[in-house]
């Protein structure tokens, strides 16, 4: 019988990578098939240790979830950390994956590859197709280069490297970092601490009118077994007409101002929500269009009220 596969989970300790754990877990894969490494334990960033890791482990599959991520406050003020960061991780991982053996991965990238003005909801072929948004160009180009590597190393050498990317994320296990997180977690963070202190208002930045499409992490961690449990010519036929990645969304945004009116609400904050309009807004809408992959059954379970709840839970639980 044909033992479980050593699946290597990159990133593991983020949001995104301890929903891929939770979700092997879910599908029965056996916890000592599911390899992790922390930091200290393997720096990505270190070639020499990343060859000597993928040379020892006898990895058959990778998730490729490492990441340097943050809100428009963190890509503006740390551009060159956020471009070198998200180019030679993926750089390492793929070409040791590679050199060592590993036909079978998944890299996981982000909505902000599209153009800035792309056609909404933004298909596949939009890629490449225009300008980025300027607030996260170089983080876009990082993730963009990672689609790339896949793609290169699967015309090339017949790898079996797959790409999906996923919408603005959100839940268990994200950073709440008041100057570096995403918005949803910035909101929740300062909507509770606001309550707590008996503010009388809460200062958002931008007009509040930018659109978002946000989806639950554990929805998207079923969606990247979904992709890896296709078989191989499934996934290249439905990615053939952009050679090779996937969007991941819920479907729906929401307008800022209408997403920290439903933070405030589940936090229970009753103060004012002052918008402060002279900040940046960042992309006017970014909506993904998922039609190639609901197209092979995935579709999230987990709605934006639900979703806010239990991640607000997961926040007190963690924080107090």
């Amino acid at each position: 019988m044909r033992s479980s596969p050593r699946i290597f989970v990159a990133g593991h300790g983020g949001m995104v990578g301890s929903a891929l754990v939770r979700a092997l877990h879910r599908r029965g894969h056996p916890p000592d098939r599911i390899v992790t490494r922390t930091r200290a334990e393997l720096d990505l960033a270190d070639q020499g240790a990343v060859d000597i890791f993928f040379r020892t482990e006898r990895i058959d599959e990778v998730y490729l979830a490492a990441a340097l991520v943050g809100g428009i406050h963190a890509n503006a003020t740390r551009p060159a950390e956020f471009i070198y960061s998200n180019l030679i991780i993926p750089v390492h991982v793929i070409h040791a994956a590679h050199t060592h053996g590993v036909d079978r991965l998944l890299s996981l990238g982000s909505s902000c590859i599209y153009p800035r003005e792309a056609p909404q909801p933004m298909a596949e072929e939009a890629l490449l197709t225009g300008p980025l948004e300027p607030t996260n160009e170089p983080y876009a180009v990082a993730k963009i280069a990672g689609i790339k590597l896949c793609e290169s190393y699967r015309r090339q050498y017949g790898r079996d490297y797959r790409s999906v990317m996923p919408t603005n994320l959100y839940g268990p296990g994200d950073s709440y970092d008041p100057e570096q997180s995403h918005v949803i977690p910035a909101l929740l963070r300062r909507f509770h601490e606001a309550k707590v202190a008996g503010a009388s208002s809460v200062t958002i930045w931008g007009t509040g009118a930018a659109r978002r499409e946000f989806l639950h992490v554990d929805d998207l961690a079923e969606a990247c077994l979904t992709v890896m449990a296709l078989d191989r010519g499934t996934y290249e036929g439905v990615t053939a007409p952009q050679r090779g990645h996937l969007n991941v969304g819920s479907g729906e945004d929401v307008t800022i101002r209408a997403l920290a009116e439903q933070v405030a609400a589940t936090v229970g904050y009753t103060g004012d929500i002052v918008f402060d309009a002279s900040r940046p807004d960042g992309a006017p809408r970014k909506l993904m269009d998922s039609a190639r992959l609901r197209g092979l059954g995935w579709r999230p379970q987990i709605g934006l009220a639900e979703g806010l709840a239990g991640t607000h839970a997961a926040f007190v639980a963690r924080y107090g």
